[in-house]
């Protein structure tokens, strides 16, 4: 995901690091505005959300909920219960093609923080990591904010804290008074507001075989789309992924199947109110496959698009709310 050209001398670009990748805000500042201020003030949110919900920081809220004994409660942070409730409900409704308890599964085949080795495994080895998935087994107590560690369940919200910190981001540049922005964490965006020729922010969608780098060529993008008060998040398979013996590996695991996905959605984009919303759905349909995925989003109403892969190349396949979107 890249965001479209933009003139730089009327508008301010801020960034930094976060969540082992980086993000970037691009802001049209009044006077009251202190760059420094706004600087720290959106690392502080970054940071907050990567303190609660990384799986590699073993002082995380996730991490530590993740070792909590079998059959305790654990209060969590407010930022950290509205994502996992959040991340729970789209389980339920997925039936389970999203799961936040898959991080067992992601673990054994390398794509944790565990590093382990990648290479096919065994039957045995791939059921023993399954019977810790589950997103049934967690349960939740809204009016206190606690959730019940059932015993050796393992929560991975990297399909999601990254758009939800976008959203934390765009909300702080709002109580901060910033009157348009386009905030970027690892490729998730949100926008809000217009440029300063009064223009809608547009960003490009990138090719499954564009070059990895901080700048796309025109002719690495599959198309450009108006984010009118909205955010969008896209999910691919070719930037984690590993070979073996000629088949792909990648790092979107089927929760039900204990497997990653086929090599066939290159990636899927979405478009929705919040980043939160937009980018575990990404992850959701992927797993759910090509056909499954987009009569989901159909159904659903979901702006989606998804690259495809077929033996002549690549193919888009777009839900009419993304269609609309593109027209735009």
């Amino acid at each position: 995901m890249a965001a479209a050209p933009v003139a730089a001398a009327e508008l301010q670009r801020l960034h930094g690091r976060t969540m082992g990748t980086t993000w970037s805000v691009l802001v049209e500042l009044s006077p009251t505005h202190a760059t420094d201020v706004l600087q720290r003030g959106i690392q502080a949110e970054l940071d907050r959300v990567d303190g609660q919900m990384s799986t590699y920081k073993p002082d995380s809220d996730l991490s530590r909920f993740n070792r909590a004994p079998a059959g305790s409660w654990q209060q969590l942070p407010p930022e950290f219960f509205t994502v996992l409730r959040h991340a729970l409900q789209l389980a339920k409704d997925s039936d389970g093609a999203y799961d936040p308890t898959v991080g067992p599964l992601v673990n054994l085949w390398g794509f944790g923080p565990d590093q382990r080795p990648r290479h096919p495994l065994t039957a045995q080895a791939i059921a023993a990591a399954q019977a810790r998935v589950g997103w049934w087994k967690v349960q939740i107590d809204p009016a206190t904010r606690r959730v019940r560690q059932p015993g050796s369940v393992y929560l991975d919200l990297s399909a999601v804290a990254k758009g939800y910190g976008v959203d934390q981001v765009a909300r702080y540049l709002q109580r901060m008074g910033v009157g348009a922005y386009l905030v970027e964490v690892g490729g998730e965006l949100r926008a809000h507001g217009r440029k300063p020729d009064g223009s809608v922010w547009r960003v490009g969608i990138e090719r499954p075989d564009a070059a990895a780098g901080a700048v796309v060529d025109a002719d690495e993008l599959i198309d450009t789309v108006a984010l009118d008060e909205h955010a969008i998040a896209t999910s691919g398979d070719y930037r984690h992924v590993f070979e073996d013996g000629g088949r792909y590996y990648s790092h979107h695991i089927d929760p039900r199947s204990g497997y990653p996905v086929p090599h066939e959605v290159a990636s899927v984009s979405v478009l929705a109110d919040e980043c939160m919303q937009a980018d575990p759905l990404g992850t959701t349909l992927s797993v759910m496959g090509a056909d499954k995925g987009m009569a989901y989003a159909r159904a659903h109403g979901l702006a989606v698009l998804m690259i495809v892969r077929k033996a002549d190349g690549f193919v888009q396949r777009m839900s009419p709310a993304f269609a609309a979107a593109v027209r735009r």
